[in-house]
């Protein structure tokens, strides 16, 4: 039997994609992988917002799922949609790893300091935590954006700690923000194992149990906030509680909640950013 592996093809895609294979091997499987570019991947000037925000990094490696050019898609589950691509369902998460942001460069925040990023959700975050920051635009692969660091003079730069480990790179964390500090995104820090739905057998034994039930309650919550706010959204389950969180991109208003219903809090976090716009 033959195992299409999708993923994307940077170096660390690539690295999860092999990490994934690892899990699904078995006697009788023989696994290829075959990396896809997404919007994503070919726009890397452009905020995410513009080109299509949550998702771009995703639909051409759906795409090819259903039209049966890969059987299995890798993603990092930080990047899905809130819901499955209809006759898509995600068959596995396998255990998740450290779903903190990093600060690489200066280990603390401070007025005046520039720090890159081209996340809303980090953006709105930092700015609420400290307003005299210089929060500036930076897109890129993990190499890019340490590299751009040192050649704009940026004080630090804010990553998934996850995707520095992933690449043997956790000696350029400076500092890893507790979720208290700074919400991850919901998924941050798990893979996702996309396959066509009624083939989750598949990918099965890659499963987490834990890591199912964290993420799924985070991409709920963030669901249930609506496709119509355009408010930077984050949620993040830390094994007892459920966090969700809503912003503006300047800060200038942060909300958190916490809940045990993930599309009750959804809902909440929704009437929030109603009530400031």
């Amino acid at each position: 039997m033959l195992l299409r592996v999708g993923s994307r093809g940077s170096r660390l895609a690539l690295t999860q994609a092999e990490r994934a294979v690892e899990a699904l091997r078995r006697p009788g499987v023989e696994i290829a992988l075959v990396p896809i570019t997404t919007a994503g991947d070919r726009d890397r000037t452009r905020p995410f917002g513009e080109i299509g925000s949550r998702g771009v990094f995703v639909k051409e490696l759906e795409e090819a799922l259903l039209a049966h050019r890969i059987d299995v898609a890798v993603h990092s589950a930080k990047d899905m949609t809130s819901t499955d691509a209809e006759g898509l369902a995600v068959g596995a998460y396998p255990a998740r790893e450290d779903p903190r942001d990093a600060l690489c460069g200066s280990a603390d925040v401070r007025a005046g300091m520039r720090i890159g990023t081209a996340s809303a959700r980090r953006r709105a975050q930092l700015l609420a935590l400290e307003p005299g920051l210089s929060v500036e635009p930076l897109r890129g692969n993990i190499d890019t954006r340490l590299r751009k660091r040192v050649e704009r003079g940026l004080d630090a730069v804010v990553l998934a700690a996850c995707g520095l480990d992933r690449l043997g790179l956790g000696s350029e964390i400076a500092v890893r923000l507790d979720p208290d500090v700074m919400l991850p995104e919901a998924g941050q820090g798990a893979l996702a194992l996309q396959v066509r739905a009624g083939e989750e057998d598949l990918v099965a034994m890659a499963d987490d149990a834990e890591t199912r039930r964290r993420v799924e309650a985070e991409r709920r919550c963030v669901g249930a906030v609506g496709g119509g706010c355009l408010a930077p959204v984050a949620a993040y389950h830390d094994g007892t509680v459920l966090t969700g969180l809503i912003a503006a991109e300047d800060g200038s208003w942060l909300e958190r909640r916490e809940g045990s219903d993930p599309d009750a809090l959804g809902r909440e976090l929704a009437a929030l950013e109603r009530r400031t716009a």
